[in-house]
């Protein structure tokens, strides 16, 4: 017994190692902030701690489901994470497209690192950049776009209207070239008997992308909008609150539920409320993710996940 423990542990020990700081970095980020639930139903004390603070039952979910915040924040982060998945899926297969139908030219690998580069940049650094260009009195757009056109300059942190779209326009430059890798990976894989098969029975190049391209895609294109369904309930932070440069006048189109928690914590101190929000974020998030799961499942059941 001893010694097949022994072959076991050197087989796997070095495995094990490997995995080490993924796993303590996922009990510490994620296991461990769970001990938090028990805030939601308290009335936090500091003094008293986590364990030793009061209960007050669901007061501080009453208390945030009574406020005007609970709706807009739930609103806008259910909104903008539907308009980030289905506008985001169609421009990443598009862009997936485009650059597999380039083939494996130098100029390729270029345009792969234009589009990738964007994603590593923070959102404090991205947040500075558009400040760059929305700047009321030295902006790009103000002092050359707007002013080429004759077109009064806009008052941009102050203004909602366009917000939506501007917020959209910077999650695509951010995240089009990361999502658009999985796809170009995807159509690679793809038996190239098939296209020849099309050609051979006429097929333009568009039938090709709109018959075999596109329909070989659905399995990858729902386990990325599963995926991306499991975190509907979630916004960005960076995109809603260092763009916006957390400017008060656009929070109802800027206002998500992770910027409530943190403006709860930081700014009202209040800690039940935060968690409260945060819990339902989960919970809610959890059933959205159990019920697209069950849809996937009852119309195509290879391609659901569990």
């Amino acid at each position: 017994m001893q010694k097949r423990r022994k072959k076991r542990l050197a087989k796997t020990g070095p495995l094990l190692l490997i995995a080490a700081p993924g796993l303590l970095y996922l009990l510490i980020n994620n296991y461990l902030p769970m001990f938090g639930v028990f805030l939601a139903f308290k009335d936090f004390n500091y003094i008293k701690g986590i364990f030793g603070s009061d209960w007050n039952g669901l007061e501080n979910f009453r208390f945030l489901f009574r406020t005007r915040d609970a709706w807009i924040m739930t609103r806008n982060t259910l909104l903008y994470n539907a308009a980030f998945i289905v506008i985001g899926t169609v421009v990443a297969i598009f862009v997936a497209i485009l650059i597999y139908e380039l083939g494996k030219k130098r100029r390729v690998r270029l345009f792969q690192s234009a589009l990738m580069l964007p994603n590593l940049f923070s959102w404090v650094v991205i947040g500075f950049i558009v400040y760059a260009f929305l700047n009321a009195d030295t902006g790009f757009i103000n002092n050359t776009v707007l002013k080429a056109l004759h077109i009064t300059p806009i008052s941009w942190y102050s203004t909602t209207g366009p917000w939506p779209f501007l917020l959209v326009l910077v999650y695509l430059w951010k995240f089009t070239g990361y999502l658009s890798i999985v796809y170009v990976a995807s159509i690679a894989g793809i038996d190239k008997s098939v296209y020849e098969a099309a050609q051979l029975d006429g097929a333009s190049k568009i039938q090709q992308i709109m018959r075999v391209t596109i329909p070989l895609l659905k399995p990858t294109i729902i386990l990325m909008t599963l995926m991306a369904v499991g975190r509907i309930f979630y916004s960005d932070f960076g995109l809603f609150y260092q763009v916006p440069q957390n400017s008060g006048r656009l929070f109802d189109v800027t206002q998500t539920i992770d910027t409530y928690v943190y403006r709860g914590l930081m700014e009202l101190n209040d800690v039940g409320m935060s968690a409260a929000a945060a819990l339902y974020q989960s919970v809610v998030g959890f059933m959205l993710v159990l019920g697209a799961n069950t849809l996937v499942r009852k119309l195509d059941h290879e391609n659901a996940l569990f």
